[in-house]
């Protein structure tokens, strides 16, 4: 339980700031307000990411061994 906890932390935080980095700049650009932006919705995309990530996870890796095996 606590390694996935980690998981989902870690890969929910990775993947929120890329995600919303790449979002930020398609829809704003490189504008003056750009990292204020980013990181606002950052915050935004955490939270909810994690959660996703942490109850996700099970069923995801049980679809990736039955595609694997």
């Amino acid at each position: 339980m606590k390694q996935r906890l980690i998981f989902a932390l870690l890969m929910s935080l990775i993947l929120s700031l890329l995600m919303t980095c790449w979002v930020t700049w398609i829809n704003l650009g490189w504008s003056q307000g750009f990292y204020a932006q980013w990181f606002t919705a950052f915050l935004l995309a955490w939270p909810a990411a994690a959660l996703i990530a942490f109850v996700c996870s099970p069923a995801v890796q049980k679809l990736t061994l039955k595609i694997t095996n």
